[in-house]
């Protein structure tokens, strides 16, 4: 499989890189890149279980906020440590990254839907809209090798950041994890909001890039002439 090029142009893109690249080039040999994959999970699992557990105290947000980082740190590095090494697997790699994404994002998302402070069904809209940006990467990559990690400037690693400041403003300000407001008969929480904030921002994200793809592949591949 060619290898696709790496479009990476967010806003924390040029410090991420320089931290990851300095820690996988001190990490000790028995370290694998499969093995930090499996770090990622680990950090999915913790952010699940601090979003459940904060219905009795939203002190486990703060388990929530160190899966955030644990789970970077694994999805980031493992990549990172096979291009250190010069041991990349693209065929592999892609597969179990891509698949353990899926994964990943799904327990993430359930997590936080099983939780009081976000309804259930926002939280799958906001996994399918962010499943449905990683198929047009994935496509992008076969069509025209192009892997583009972030779009306007912002990436994984922007999100993650976005969730530790709202979990840090939860543990903060106990009121705003009580905090209701009505939108057409339903009753949002506080988060429910930031939630639908973020579905906005995807949707709009989505659908520029959507539009744009397909008048660059039209111009790629032109009606035949009659």
């Amino acid at each position: 499989m060619k290898q696709a090029k790496r479009i990476q142009t967010s806003l924390l893109n040029g410090v991420e890189k320089r931290a990851l690249v300095y820690m996988a080039e001190r990490m000790p040999k028995w370290v694998t890149s499969d093995m930090l994959s499996g770090v990622g999970v680990v950090g999915a699992v913790l952010i699940a279980a601090g979003y459940i557990l904060s219905d009795g105290s939203l002190q486990w947000l703060w388990l929530s906020t160190l899966g955030f980082v644990v789970h970077w740190f694994g999805d980031s590095m493992d990549g990172t440590l096979a291009r250190v090494r010069n041991t990349q697997r693209p065929i592999y790699g892609y597969y179990l990254d891509h698949t353990l994404d899926v994964i990943t994002e799904g327990i993430m998302f359930v997590g936080i839907g099983l939780s009081h402070l976000v309804n259930m069904e926002l939280a799958m809209a906001v996994y399918v809209l962010y499943l449905a940006l990683t198929l047009n990467v994935s496509i992008n990559a076969h069509l025209k090798s192009e892997f583009r990690l972030t779009y306007f400037h912002l990436g994984p690693t922007e999100f993650r950041v976005l969730m530790i400041i709202i979990n840090t403003l939860y543990i903060y300000i106990p009121s705003l994890s009580t905090f209701r407001t009505q939108l057409y008969g339903h009753e949002l929480t506080s988060m429910d909001c930031c939630g639908i904030g973020i579905l906005l921002i995807l949707g709009i994200i989505y659908t520029v890039t959507l539009i744009y793809a397909l008048y660059e592949y039209n111009k790629m591949d032109p009606l035949p002439r009659g």
